[in-house]
């Protein structure tokens, strides 16, 4: 980062305190204080010298031990209050970002998640963004430099006067229980707070994995209201590790003011007894506490200024990008049928070579099943991405009951279409709350609410084994529902699918992994399903799309032919030799 960038990157960081400014300048005030009363200590160092050595000594031994105890917990008191303000705003301005970070997440276009890997964004809103609080701390690299500043003051004490080092160094191991026991604070705090931050990662690795049903159920909030709760949770901690940080640095002045007032009446004994001078004693004391300064930064040290704004450019990188944009302004209204038209639509990929789609012309009627079958590659699911605007057309134009869809606004048009795929989506929550992600009613369940409910569950044949569950629909399924089995997730998702009433379906074959039990159940769900709806399955095994209405054949982007089962049969095509070598099994084994 060059010095031009780091000013306009280090005040967007500091725009991020403002809502917290009183707090920010209640800890600069702190800080201004502290620094002036270093300046007490020379101050208090002239009456000393003045009058407090030799025999005719006017001041009591007590008065000086007093005064400096008394002065080290003026500043340590300030010196605690200081950091503890400027760890609370810290954490809240993380807060701030985090939930920023996430809201741009979950509304970046697909072509976004194509693009960045999981554990990258992962990184980014867990760990980079760590760094921003620590931006203007010292350099690591002065680590070395305060312990070389540390050791040589000690030589220098030793040489000055050793008796007095040691009785400094008596109290060295009082300081290093205060730093154990803070350090074991510490790391029991951060230990729950790991624990909390991977909790973190998993929801955002699920927004990130789930991004595509987070659109279609316009789950957005929910989601960002999720996060909230345990962004604010590993704030509570980060706090409590605070209180046990600063606390760290005024204990430790506190017991080595009580070695700095133990030392300072022993010299001033040994110089009533001509062991030590005026000199010499100003020498060893002005070391002595020149020693305190090094040893405060070395517990305060924190990662470089350049760590924390680069980590600041990588997040600004994701504040910055452009959210998935919406040119559409039309809604679409409750009478709509679930008519469906391509004309001419063709696609081509951001750096691709060539077309996914190529001049499809297709028009589906409304309540028509209509399958597309083809290699992979060949531009099925890219024809679904396009109707659920993941990606826009290169050319042409699709429309639903007529209105071009780049005239909607993309949450009604997703609004009336739901998706059951091959790779089940489901969040690290109950079943209730997986199956109602969608649900137009919200989750403060009124009547209509719970019989929706207990219909989609019905229709979905989950009613036996959400039964069987310790907790019934408020049983908590895991991560991406790996307490329950293939099918049985499959029948979540389809009862998810239900909840929503949505009256154009998608089904990217939701069959083709399970055993042939599972498969007859979710077969049977989706039936129901898919009863009076418009729906558009994504076929592999062609043996479960011989009742569809319409058979579609892609290959390259095109449509090679169209008909129903028997007809596709009887023409001996691209079909029928899929067909003839399906024998029951995947004939196509991913989607393109």
């Amino acid at each position: 980062m060059s010095k031009q960038d780091t000013w306009p990157t280090y005040k967007r960081l500091l725009s991020y305190v403002k809502p917290y400014r009183l707090a920010f300048g209640l800890s600069i005030v702190g800080l201004a204080l502290a620094g002036l009363s270093e300046a007490l200590l020379p101050y208090l160092m002239k009456p000393l010298l003045d009058s407090g050595f030799g025999s005719a000594s006017k001041i009591s031994l007590w008065t000086v031990a007093t005064a400096i105890v008394g002065l080290f917990l003026f500043r340590g008191l300030l010196t605690f209050t200081t950091a503890y303000l400027m760890n609370w705003v810290g954490n809240k301005v993380l807060v701030d970002i985090r939930r920023e970070m996430f809201a741009k997440l979950v509304h970046m276009p697909t072509a976004f998640f194509t693009r960045e890997s999981a554990g990258k964004i992962v990184s980014r809103l867990v760990f980079e963004v760590n760094n921003l609080t620590l931006a203007a701390t010292v350099a690591l690299t002065a680590m070395v430099q305060e312990t070389l500043v540390i050791v040589g003051l000690l030589i220098l004490m030793l040489y000055l006067n050793w008796q007095l080092t040691l009785v400094a160094l008596a109290l060295v191991p009082f300081i290093a229980w205060a730093i154990s026991g803070a350090g074991k604070r510490v790391r029991m705090l951060s230990g729950q707070s790991l624990a909390v931050s991977r909790e973190m990662s998993h929801v955002v690795e699920e927004a990130v994995n789930g991004q595509k049903i987070i659109k279609i159920y316009a789950g957005q909030s929910r989601q960002e209201d999720r996060f909230g709760i345990i962004n604010e949770k590993l704030r509570a901690f980060a706090r409590r590790v605070g209180v046990a940080e600063s606390a760290l640095t005024p204990v430790t002045q506190v017991i080595a003011s009580i070695a700095v007032a133990a030392v300072i009446t022993l010299a001033i004994h040994q110089s009533r007894t001509d062991q030590t001078t005026v000199g010499g004693f100003v020498s060893f004391i002005t070391a002595m506490l020149m020693l305190l300064a090094p040893l405060k930064r070395v517990a305060n040290l924190n990662s470089n200024l350049q760590k924390g704004l680069a980590s600041a450019e990588v997040v600004f990188d994701l504040l910055d990008a452009v959210p998935e944009t919406d040119t559409g302004n039309k809604i679409l209204g409750a009478a709509f049928k679930g008519a469906i038209e391509f004309r001419d639509v063709s696609l081509r990929y951001v750096d691709s070579e060539r077309d996914a789609l190529r001049q499809i012309n297709l028009a589906i009627a409304p309540g028509e099943v209509i399958a597309l079958v083809g290699p992979s590659g060949g531009g099925k699911t890219s024809l679904a991405n396009l109707l659920l605007r993941f990606y826009e057309p290169t050319s042409g134009q699709i429309l639903v009951d007529g209105q071009s869809i780049s005239e909607l606004t993309r949450s009604s048009l997703r609004s009336k279409i739901a998706v059951v795929s091959q790779e089940t989506v489901l969040f690290n929550d109950s079943i209730e709350a997986n199956i109602a992600f969608g649900a137009v009613t919200p989750l403060n369940q009124d009547s209509t609410y719970e019989a929706a409910l207990d219909a989609a569950v019905e229709a979905a044949f989950l009613t036996e084994t959400v039964a069987q569950l310790p907790d019934g629909l408020k049983t908590n399924i895991g991560d991406n529902g790996n307490q329950l089995s293939g099918g049985q997730r499959q029948r979540v998702a389809i009862a998810r699918a239900i909840m929503k009433q949505a009256p154009i379906l998608l089904l990217d074959e939701a069959t083709s992994a399970l055993d042939n039990d599972s498969e007859r159940a979710v077969q049977a769900a989706l039936q129901r399903l898919m009863k009076d709806k418009t729906t558009i399955v994504i076929a592999h095994r062609l043996t479960t799309i011989r009742s569809a209405d319409r058979i579609l054949v892609l290959d390259q982007g095109r449509i090679l032919e169209q008909g129903t089962h028997a007809e596709l049969l009887a023409l001996d095509g691209v079909y029928a030799r899929l067909y003839a070598h399906s024998d029951s099994e995947v004939s196509t084994t991913s989607p393109s």
